[in-house]
């Protein structure tokens, strides 16, 4: 009786990835975060601008359950559906972090550090549980709960963030964005030199990606007595949107053709 042969390296890389419920980090990975990042900005301004914002807040809030759930019905890593949860976590969270603010009352200065501590308890809690913040385990239905939870957790964060620099701190928007460019160069150099600390330098520019791409999207969209460009938080959000679409698309087809690529030894 013959036994049968051990799975090659490929192969066994090959299923890994057919299961994953996350994409694989690549340059169009953080071009298509960025663009979600200032679509949800914008699309959230304008929702509780243009609406009544508890309508507007709802409307957010259901897209946002929907999506999660279609995500984590998927058996696998699908594009459309993983960034459609994307940009409405970007939604959601941007309407979290301004309710906080604007609703509340309560300053950046302070939910700023709030939602930092409350993505590290996410963290400390992940970690704890399943030995791991990689994203390249994303495989059972518990690491993606925990890795939403984060996702989530970083996007109130960054919402937080890019408003403190921009009003707080009076920066401006454009500003804003220039200073957050210079930030997330750091872990990019870093792990460029050293290929190190991956997990760190990763969830480090995830988290910058926020205020960065919300930064730009506000500056374009917002008026000139704000120090915009005044091109209207509507337009600014549909050609983000179609941006987003077009290169999801593209993941899309890609995904297909690697999923009839036969696998070789």
């Amino acid at each position: 009786m013959t036994s049968a042969p051990a799975p090659s390296i490929s192969s066994s890389a090959h299923t890994a990835r057919a299961f994953s419920k996350v994409p694989e980090v690549t340059a169009l990975f953080w071009v298509i975060k960025v663009l979600t990042t200032g679509a949800g900005e914008t699309s959230s301004d304008f929702l509780v601008t243009h609406l009544d914002p508890i309508i507007g807040v709802a409307i957010a809030f259901v897209a946002f359950v929907v999506a999660l759930t279609l995500q984590f019905r998927a058996d696998r890593y699908r594009p459309v559906l993983y960034w459609f949860a994307v940009v409405m976590v970007s939604v959601f969270g941007t309407m979290v972090a301004d309710v906080i603010h604007v609703v509340l009352g309560v300053p950046y200065l302070v939910s700023a550090p709030a939602f930092a501590i409350l993505l590290a308890a996410v963290f400390v809690v992940w970690h704890r549980v399943e030995g791991t913040l990689s994203i390249h385990s994303i495989t059972t239905r518990r690491r993606e709960v925990f890795y939403w939870c984060a996702i989530l957790a970083t996007f109130a964060l960054g919402t937080a963030t890019g408003d403190l620099t921009a009003t707080t701190f009076h920066l401006g928007y454009l500003a804003s964005g220039l200073v957050f460019t210079a930030v997330i160069a750091i872990p990019a150099l870093w792990f460029a030199i050293g290929r190190r600390h991956a997990i760190v330098t990763f969830w480090f520019a995830y988290v910058v990606t926020r205020p960065l791409g919300a930064s730009y999207a506000d500056w374009m969209g917002v008026d000139h007595a704000r120090g915009g460009l005044a091109w209207g938080t509507g337009p600014v959000s549909i050609v983000l949107l179609v941006l987003i679409a077009a290169l999801v698309a593209v993941l899309a087809r890609r995904a297909t053709a690697g999923r009839h690529r036969p696998i070789t030894a």
